[in-house]
């Protein structure tokens, strides 16, 4: 099937959809994001990278090891249409699902890491060193739980129905979900 722009963009709006509504696509779409920017990552690296946007317990609490396992069939076939292999190295220091012939990090992925890392001011490391562990731990929770009360407020103000505790969810959903 021939997928022109228009029709490309609908397919997106499909998928972006059924991501939000089916957790099993959810899990699918994190994974392959993931192992698209990142190399070498063991089964628990994984589960654990998308539990984080998904939430704990995404693959299940029972048969979680063959909820992971057939995801990454269907995930592998994805790579393979686009013509990349995904493979399991053994490896000491190289282990986990890579793609073959790929860097480490993919490209976009480094442009990334490079630009956050251009914005640091040395000074505010050299204050945030004099900090102690607990206070440090303290300021990047009251960073996260305001952001995400913003994005909850902002929430509330569009759809005024919601209650507090669905906004908040919501806002954690956008903040972890691809």
């Amino acid at each position: 099937m021939v997928i022109t722009s228009l029709s490309r963009k609908s397919v997106e709006i499909i998928l972006h959809d059924a991501i939000r509504r089916d957790i099993t696509t959810a899990r699918r779409a994190a994974l392959l994001q993931i192992l698209w920017n990142e190399r070498y990552l063991t089964r628990a690296q994984l589960i654990t990278r998308v539990e984080y946007r998904l939430g704990r317990n995404c693959f299940g609490t029972f048969a979680w090891e063959d909820t992971f396992y057939r995801d990454m069939r269907v995930v592998k076939q994805a790579f393979q249409v686009a013509d990349s292999l995904l493979e399991y190295s053994r490896n000491k220091g190289e282990a986990g699902y890579y793609l073959r012939g790929q860097p480490a990090l993919s490209l976009e992925f480094k442009q990334l890491v490079k630009a956050s890392a251009a914005e640091v001011d040395q000074r505010q490391i050299d204050i945030y060193r004099q900090l102690s562990p607990a206070s440090r731990f303290r300021q990047g929770s009251a960073i996260s739980d305001t952001a995400r009360n913003v994005v909850a407020y902002r929430i509330r103000q569009e759809n005024p129905e919601l209650t507090p505790q669905e906004a908040n969810r919501m806002a954690l959903q956008r903040a972890y979900m691809p």
